[in-house]
């Protein structure tokens, strides 16, 4: 039977201000990666998301980002790849305080910091040295084909490669930049289809009708949009119905 393993960012809230669906995403997932503290979340949130997270089974992985809460980590900022590799050790360490075991299934970066370690190399290697310098049996969750994928490999990293449910890609294997129209796919027929189709041919279509080859071990799907929750549900009873074992990669011993 195929098996895929779902995940989704959540733990995203600030202080008074909520983000995302956290509590009602999370029984349709498999995987939680739980903001911490840079780009989102706070210590309170992080405590919550994570007790939320145990009540439903769900394996909880950091998700780190750049320092920019005002721009919730999806700006680009220099950064050197030492500098990465010292913040995503301190988030990691953060978010392992909040965990019952003090073990963590993953380690997934958040947006800009995501986005430029799939292009960049060095980056992307020094992220991975940082998440195997705290525990090196952390699951990296990177884009399919990416530096990131390289880096963990190279590190000698387990690893998963990670496709999207509603974004759209570049030829090159990169997503659209959320800048640009058709990024995100809000039809969620055709994101459902899609991803159906990516555990099944391993491929997907770019935006510009290019055929790209993927490995599809972790599905992303955002918990933060207008229909999160039912695009989560129809995501989760689509695989199920095709056969698809929904279930988090195991790791640990």
């Amino acid at each position: 039977m195929p098996q895929v393993d779902l995940n989704c960012d959540l733990g995203e809230s600030f202080g008074r201000y909520t983000l995302g669906l956290d509590d009602q995403v999370l029984p349709y997932i498999t995987s939680a990666n739980v903001a911490c503290g840079f780009h989102a979340g706070d210590p309170e949130v992080m405590q919550h998301t994570v007790d939320l997270a145990v009540a439903d089974h769900v394996q909880i992985g950091a998700h780190p980002g750049l320092p920019d809460l005002e721009g919730f980590g999806r700006r680009p900022m220099q950064i050197t790849p030492e500098a990465a590799r010292d913040d995503v050790k301190y988030q990691i360490g953060a978010l392992q305080a909040f965990v019952p075991s003090h073990r963590l299934h993953h380690v997934k970066p958040h947006g800009a910091l995501y986005n430029m370690a799939v292009k960049d190399y060095d980056l992307a290697y020094a992220i991975c040295k940082g998440i195997k310098e705290v525990d090196p049996q952390l699951l990296l969750v990177g884009l399919a084909n990416s530096q990131l994928i390289r880096a963990a490999k190279e590190v000698g990293l387990p690893y998963e490669q990670e496709v999207f449910a509603d974004r759209a890609y570049e030829a090159d294997g990169s997503l659209v930049s959320r800048q640009k129209p058709g990024a995100v796919i809000v039809d969620e027929d055709l994101a459902v289809s899609r991803t159906i189709n990516m555990i099944k041919t391993h491929q997907v279509t770019s935006i510009d009708g290019q055929v790209i080859d993927i490995q599809p071990d972790t599905i992303c799907v955002h918990g933060d949009g207008v229909k999160a929750l039912a695009f989560v549900k129809k995501i989760h009873q689509a695989l199920t119905n095709d056969g698809i074992k929904v279930t988090a990669q195991q790791v640990h011993a």
